[in-house]
């Protein structure tokens, strides 16, 4: 009996411990099993993508404003159902001549899927970008940036590259709430090449919007110009 309790306890510490690993992996900004995955983009020219995720919702209107206003090009990532719901609005950010990227279909975390859920997931909301009218390459982004191996390797197998970031201020609560902290957050740790990743979809992320505007100024005087992902990193 005392054999067979010890074997027990190894056997749990070892699960803990693979589980554990499973979702640092899963988490990893520098691995993946299969295929490419982009952080930022190699380059010293002084260049930045910026990119928002979720969407598109009522909301929509006002980046756009924002974007315009300051003649920057972003990238969106956006979920299949709220393309359903918000067709209009996902073609209005098509014809201000901003990349649409995918961000799956219903934002779950893609770990632990079968094969045609994952497939299921992309697919569905590549087809409603095409809906929305945008031609360009369609990117790919993780919900929550959760990958671990049957994702990368249907992406892997498809031609298409895993894309993160580097820079994500909304990371730190103490941040998040408050749009000036984004701000310096942003600006102190900007490099060439580098991918921001921002919320500015949803009333509660009030802050991300209200930063974008000083984002791209405080850039802008750093001397950085604004490329969308595909155009970042081709």
């Amino acid at each position: 009996m005392k054999k067979i309790a010890i074997y027990v306890s190894f056997s749990i510490i070892l699960l803990i411990g693979l589980a554990y690993s499973g979702l640092k992996l899963s988490s990893s900004r520098d691995f993946q099993f299969f295929g490419g995955l982009v952080t930022s983009a190699d380059t010293s020219e002084k260049v930045v993508a910026l990119t928002f995720d979720d969407g598109p919702t009522d909301n929509t209107n006002e980046i756009l404003t924002i974007l315009k206003e300051e003649e920057v090009k972003a990238t969106f990532f956006v979920t299949g159902r709220e393309i359903e719901e918000n067709l209009k609005e996902a073609k209005e950010i098509v014809a201000a001549g901003h990349e649409l990227g995918n961000h799956s279909y219903s934002h779950k975390r893609m770990v632990l899927k079968t094969p045609s859920y994952i497939k299921d997931e992309i697919e569905t909301t590549d087809e409603l970008i095409r809906k929305a009218g945008y031609e360009g390459k369609i990117q790919f982004r993780p919900p929550y940036g959760k990958k671990l191996i049957g994702l990368p390797y249907y992406l892997d197998k498809h031609d298409r590259e895993t894309i993160l970031w580097n820079i994500e201020p909304e990371t730190y609560p103490e941040i998040a709430s408050n749009s000036t902290k984004i701000e310096k957050h942003v600006s102190e740790n900007i490099q060439p090449g580098s991918i921001i990743l921002l919320h500015v979809m949803y009333d509660s992320r009030a802050a991300s919007m209200n930063s974008v505007k000083g984002i791209i100024t405080n850039l802008k005087k750093k001397g950085y110009t604004f490329k969308t992902v595909s155009e970042m990193v081709q």
